[in-house]
């Protein structure tokens, strides 16, 4: 019997063991999620402030570049207009 116990004990203290192993690998892992959750929400905050940003510049590139081609038909007309008058 005393054998028996003995074995007993040593597995149970293998099991003790095992179960404090597993608890420490959880809470390791617990913390590497936390971790990356928090990367996420800062990656996705990122990403909306740029994509505000991104829409802001596109407004105003859309807006330069009709003006532009409005200086481009108003300095076309003139040459044409100026061409004309200076040919007679």
């Amino acid at each position: 019997m005393t054998q028996q116990a003995a074995a007993l004990q040593t597995y149970n203290n293998e099991l003790v063991k095992c179960i404090e192993e597993l608890c420490s690998k959880r809470d390791e892992l617990n913390r590497q999620i936390k971790q990356e959750e928090e990367e996420k929400e800062r990656l996705q905050h990122d990403i909306r402030v740029l994509s505000e940003k991104l829409s802001r510049v596109n407004e105003s590139l859309t807006q330069r570049l009709a003006a532009r081609a409005t200086f481009d038909r108003t300095i076309a007309e003139t040459e044409a207009a100026y061409t004309k008058v200076s040919s007679c």
